[in-house]
């Protein structure tokens, strides 16, 4: 496969695929679109070996495939498909190769665990699984330092975090479990809680308070927004506020996540990329107790921002 047929690839599955990562690239420079979408086009293909192939034994070969075209790509080795063009954007970038390699870990990771003792675990666990793409996205802006690594990691486990809470059904028919056991057991949730039509109280106080502890990462998270350039402070500020808005959108239904699975209107996202573009900065205010943070100017609707 030639580079150029090798990027149309990448652009293809980019494009076919309706998740933030590619709704934010319209806030990206033309000469970043494609660099962007090699990277993404990596991600999203590796997380579908993981989820949809048909058993486990097929998805780890899968990822293995995948482990040995990123060695081939660092060794200087030929590659084929995707990763010729990933390999051209890995080289103009210096893009480092430990994110590549922990989102393989956290995939592989997929096939055999599916529950997480603590909240520790849990963590462990985002940091493979969702902190890589916020740090190749650092390196692709030319931003990649310790300190706007560590608030990215910040965001992008908020957004993991949020995407659990969301989707407690959806994982759940798929056999898995990612609220901490050890916090299930404190506020008297049994798994039998899990496959009931309405969510139970004690599971509803435990996603009440596990979204308002999320909605600290994102706080705490929000300063790289005015440590990084314009056109990524804009993406950093989407995804800010669409993790509240979700977050704003779970409250909204009373965390009743087994009934009705919460989401947040066309009409809010539409908002939500306008005040992106026209005001990054965000004015968030740190979370007390059971107090919610939100952005300035929102609601517990997670509407107009």
């Amino acid at each position: 496969m030639t580079l150029a047929q090798s990027r149309q690839q990448c652009r293809r599955i980019a494009r076919s695929n309706y998740e933030n990562f590619v709704v934010a690239s319209v806030f990206l420079p033309r000469r970043l679109r494609q660099p962007f979408f090699d990277v993404y086009a990596y991600c999203r293909t590796a997380d579908d070996l993981a989820d949809q192939s048909p058993d486990t034994a097929s998805a780890l070969a899968g990822l293995e495939g995948y482990a040995d075209q990123i060695s081939c790509i660092y060794d200087g080795r030929a590659v084929t498909g995707i990763f010729v063009a990933l390999a051209d954007t890995i080289r103009a970038f210096e893009l480092p190769r430990r994110p590549f390699d922990d989102l393989l870990d956290a995939f592989r990771q997929d096939q055999s665990q599916h529950r997480y003792e603590t909240m520790d675990d849990l963590l462990t666990y985002c940091r493979r699984s969702a902190d890589p793409v916020g740090r190749l996205v650092l390196a692709l802006a030319g931003a990649l330092n310790e300190t706007n690594a560590r608030l990215s990691d910040l965001i992008c486990t908020g957004l993991q975090l949020t995407n659990f809470w969301q989707d407690v059904a959806r994982d759940r028919d798929i056999g898995r479990v990612y609220l901490p056991q050890q916090s299930m057991r404190d506020f008297g949730v049994d798994s039998e809680m899990l496959h009931a039509n309405r969510t139970p109280k004690p599971l509803r106080d435990l996603l009440k308070f596990q979204c308002d502890q999320t909605r600290r990462y994102f706080v705490d998270g929000a300063e790289l927004i005015d440590r990084v350039p314009s056109w990524l402070a804009r993406d950093l500020s989407l995804f800010v506020r669409g993790g509240l808005a979700t977050l704003d959108a779970i409250a909204l239904i009373d965390y009743d996540v087994l009934a009705k699975r919460p989401i947040v209107g066309k009409g809010t996202q539409l908002r939500l990329m306008l005040a992106s573009m026209l005001r990054p900065q965000l004015n968030l205010v740190s979370p007390q107790g059971s107090d919610q943070a939100s952005v300035a100017g929102a609601g517990n609707s997670g509407e107009a921002l």
